[in-house]
């Protein structure tokens, strides 16, 4: 799908966007401002807060009926500690793709869902170079299902549309 027309604000827009992301865990922003510098390690894939909290940066793809496109949410979980430190020693090892999943939180505020801070998921690693898969595992939460099941392009652009504005 190439644009729409949007519900809010009337106008046609050319593209319809298939991802949105988060910069930062959500736990980063518990850290006072004047003390980020300080408190945390980060890189665009992975966040240290207190040398306690570990997160990796990971996509959430949600299937899209009748597309071969996916509606993706660029994401952060929580990790252990364990497997934090696994996760970085095979990050540049293309024998990664047979590492087991990593449990982790979700610690991603996604927009059209209800909570989904501290949702249960799996991490499962991709080739080098390629971003973690995120699987939503959290028992009947509609973004579990979402997953599982696919969205019509209608939802997509009910989540979208505020993301817009």
């Amino acid at each position: 799908m190439h644009g729409f027309t949007c519900s809010t604000c009337g106008e046609y827009h050319e593209e319809l966007p298939m991802c949105f992301g988060a910069d930062f865990p959500d736990y980063y922003f518990s850290v006072p401002p004047q003390e980020r510098e300080k408190r945390i390690e980060y890189s665009k894939d992975w966040c240290v807060v207190d040398e306690d909290h570990f997160f990796i940066r990971g996509r959430i793809e949600i299937p899209v009926h009748g597309s071969d496109e996916l509606f993706c949410w660029n994401v952060w979980t929580s990790l252990s500690e364990g497997n934090f430190i696994r996760s970085q020693e095979f990050w540049h090892d293309p024998e990664r793709v047979h590492e087991p999943p990593y449990f982790g939180w979700l610690q991603t505020v996604i927009p059209g869902y209800p909570e989904t801070l501290n949702i249960r998921t799996f991490v499962h690693t991709q080739p080098v170079g390629t971003i973690p898969r995120v699987e939503v595992i959290e028992e009947g939460h509609r973004l579990t299902l979402d997953q599982q099941q696919g969205i019509s392009m209608e939802r997509v652009i009910e989540l979208v549309t505020p993301l817009l504005h």
